[in-house]
């Protein structure tokens, strides 16, 4: 095995973990060692307290390069810290962190704290669930207000479509949440980036990190402004943020003179708690596209809508 150099150190966990997830980006693989007390690393006196990332010598100029392309050189010369990875994110979301962990956190995946040999990263299904239960609220609490004199039926079923997978992924597509989320090398390479899942759960984390650090104004007023197109369009007697794809999909075949679209259970992911289905999508047995979803309805929905892209294109 090829022998580990310290490339970078950090009193900042944050920091750490930003260097690690540039670098497992750019398909680096890095190491990070924790010199506190009662780590499972060696401890070295001259660095006592700090992080290290370690690469593999071949691996260490490369590393050193990106590295250094990130950081902020001022005129006089002083180089300061990494810049913050997040910052962008920050500006999409018109939100700045006063705890930037907390940002960090909801960004992580499960993959990527799996994969941490220093078991200090926590993944962000906490978040997720808390998420959740604060953007329902909020939903809910807007639908009451703009929609008085719509009985219990109509409202839920506007809110079930607000929160949908779907939508949610939508969502965070347009603040390009997937360049921020911290994957495993697993999930990277099978393009994680752009699963809706992936990309809903990590927007209702985003949702619990605003709510944590701000407060349940800040949470409400960037629900308001992500979602008052969708219930302006909702008000406006249009169809909503939800769509029947499965049902343009099959218009569209049998204008084609096409039979109807099969869907099919392909599998099963996750605990009972959190299933994730994947289906598959076919017409005259011929495989179209495949995609998943907290349930069979919403998979079927995304595969029909992935279906689509590919026969209008």
């Amino acid at each position: 095995m090829s022998e580990l150099i310290v490339i970078f150190r950090t009193p900042s966990d944050v920091e750490a973990s930003i260097v690690h997830a540039l670098l497992e980006a750019h398909g680096l693989p890095s190491v990070i060692a924790s010199a506190r007390p009662q780590s499972i690393f060696p401890v070295d006196i001259a660095g006592f307290g700090d992080i290290r990332i370690s690469v593999r010598r071949d691996d260490a100029e490369e590393a050193g390069r990106i590295i250094e392309s990130h950081r902020t050189q001022l005129q006089n010369g002083q180089v300061v810290r990494l810049r913050d990875e997040f910052e962008p994110l920050q500006r999409a979301i018109r939100y700045r962190f006063r705890d930037r962990g907390l940002l960090e956190h909801a960004m992580t995946h499960t993959s990527r704290a799996n994969e941490d040999v220093s078991g200090g990263v926590v993944d962000n299904e906490s978040m997720e669930f808390l998420g959740d239960a604060v953007l329902g609220f909020l939903i809910a609490d807007a639908l009451f207000r703009e929609f008085p004199a719509s009985d219990e039926g109509q409202k839920s079923k506007i809110k079930a479509s607000l929160v949908s997978t779907t939508t949610l992924a939508r969502q965070a597509e347009g603040l390009n949440l997937g360049d921020h989320l911290l994957l495993g090398r697993g999930e990277e390479k099978t393009g994680g980036r752009r699963k809706q899942a992936l990309l809903a759960d990590g927007y209702e984390a985003l949702i619990a990190a605003i709510y944590l650090d701000g407060g349940i104004e800040q949470a409400q007023a960037f629900v308001a402004r992500e979602f008052a197109p969708l219930i302006a369009e909702v008000r406006a007697g249009g169809a909503g943020p939800a769509q029947d794809y499965k049902s343009a999909l099959q218009e569209l075949v049998q204008g084609r003179d096409q039979p109807l679209p099969e869907y099919r259970l392909v599998g099963t992911l996750g605990p009972d708690h959190r299933k994730v289905f994947e289906v598959e999508v076919l017409v005259a047995g011929r495989s179209l596209a495949s995609a998943r979803g907290p349930s069979k309805k919403e998979a079927e929905q995304e595969s029909a809508r992935l279906a689509l892209e590919k026969l209008r294109a």
